[in-house]
């Protein structure tokens, strides 16, 4: 059973104090009282009170200046104003100062235990919408400490502090939706909306009705009308993931209101005036869809003012016992799985693997074995076949009868080959990939035999 909520009556009449005390103990509460706006900060500051009823006009420190001392040193806390000799500039004045309400004397004891009822309420939901904002930026945070990872971050600060239009680009599983996630909730946009819409999972003739709304009768069982995604993002940010699956004609007005800031819903003849941040995901290479016709080129100039690629699970194995870490206190927190150990060798053996559905297939990798592990560590026995099996041949008796420059150089070997078949053996891209000079990259290539053809 939850304590009573605390209620603290300020007012130099001792009469009003056991009047309103009396009332409000009879409701349910605990109630303390002060007679002077000092007395009552000194409560404030010792006690944990969950109300105020101050009344303006008090000897010394006067409800006004309480008022605003009280929501200088306790913004969070509902302030109801009382007086007997109110006017309109009065209240106003208050209300403007952060008071919840103004109630005027003598007191209609039903309307007090009302008001005071209804601003406790407001005040446990907006307690509890903080709560459940700061869990979700909780959630939405980059883990790792690879280099990549730290430039992503620095990338992602600048950005959300410009509010620039951005085109996220990576593998699926990757990570797009984090960085969109991240830079709403770094930019001065991050109290405002987030909304996202999946361009992949909606057939094209439902995808205008969905971003751009539709007024009553615009199609068949349209009974009503209905916002888009462009006016419930207003103010706030609109994430188009896979944006690269977007039909050509959906593009062309979505290109119409980055221009314009403005568009018609389907039926509609009254323009609406949008103020949107746009970030876009893709895990296509928009540049070539470009050159094919199947992504208008202005609309990606216009999405790309920034363009942010967000690097592969693969080519950063260091974060991979961060991310094990976080996954598993996630999943012991989220769904309630018994917490278990990983021992050494399954990280060893999951920074080997080439995870190519990224940091998804790795917290489905984590899950699984969580849940499907019989005792409470999971060893190389527990792990699927496709990842022992490239742990197995790491860990051969040849490549530990390597010398030390052997073992780096089939380190090297394998891990440009894998990038080099990320990026279609593109070496310029693999360079860039691997922050080295391409003239760099292409030596190491020699030395190391390898084919960038087939890598």
């Amino acid at each position: 059973m939850s304590a009573p909520a605390t209620v603290l009556v300020v007012d130099d009449e001792a009469g009003i104090r056991r009047s309103l005390g009396g009332i409000l103990a009879d409701e349910g509460y605990r109630v303390l009282d002060a007679a002077d706006g000092t007395s009552a900060l000194d409560t404030l500051a010792r006690e944990d009170v969950h109300l105020v009823l101050l009344d303006i006009w008090m000897e010394g420190m006067d409800g006004i200046a309480t008022l605003k001392a009280l929501k200088s040193a306790h913004p969070e806390v509902p302030v109801i104003m009382m007086s007997g000799h109110g006017t309109i500039e009065t209240a106003v004045s208050a209300i403007k100062l952060g008071a919840y309400d103004y109630l005027e004397k003598p007191l209609s004891l039903d309307r007090v235990t009302l008001t005071v009822s209804h601003a406790l309420n407001e005040s446990t939901l907006h307690r509890e919408n903080r709560r459940l904002k700061a869990q979700v930026r909780r959630q939405w945070r980059m883990v790792g400490d690879s280099a990549a990872m730290h430039r992503l971050d620095r990338e992602i600060d600048r950005v959300a502090g410009a509010c620039a239009r951005a085109l996220i680009s990576g593998e699926n599983g990757s990570g797009k939706e984090l960085v969109a996630r991240l830079l709403h909730e770094r930019s001065p946009r991050r109290d405002r909306p987030f909304v996202e819409i999946n361009c992949a999972a909606l057939p094209e003739h439902l995808i205008e009705s969905e971003l751009f709304g539709y007024e009553k009768g615009a199609f068949t069982g349209a009974e009503r009308p209905k916002p888009g995604m462009f006016e419930l993002a207003h103010t706030g940010t609109l994430f188009l993931d896979e944006v690269g699956d977007m039909a050509l004609a959906t593009q062309a007005r979505v290109l119409r209101v980055l221009q314009e800031g403005r568009f018609l819903r389907l039926g509609g003849t009254e323009p609406k005036e949008v103020d949107v941040w746009v970030i876009a995901a893709t895990n296509r290479d928009l540049k070539a869809e470009v050159a094919a016709g199947r992504f208008r080129e202005d609309l990606y100039y216009r999405l790309a003012v920034v363009p942010i690629e967000v690097p592969p699970l693969r080519e950063r194995p260091e974060d991979i016992p961060a991310l094990v870490e976080h996954l598993l206190e996630r999943a012991v927190q989220e769904q309630g799985l018994p917490r278990k150990r990983f021992a050494p060798e399954v990280i060893a053996a999951f920074a080997r693997a080439p995870w190519r559905g990224n940091v998804r297939e790795l917290k489905n990798t984590v899950e699984r074995l969580m849940i499907m592990a019989p005792g409470s560590e999971v060893g190389l026995g527990d792990l699927p076949e496709e990842i022992a099996a490239g742990h197995r041949v790491a860990a051969s008796p040849e490549i530990d009868a390597m010398s030390l420059r052997e073992a780096r150089d089939a380190f090297e070997a394998a891990h440009i080959r894998r990038v080099l078949q990320s990026c279609g053996g593109n070496i310029s891209k693999a360079a860039e990939r691997l922050h080295v000079e391409r003239s760099n990259l292409s030596k190491k290539i020699r030395q190391l035999g390898i084919d960038p053809a087939s890598p």
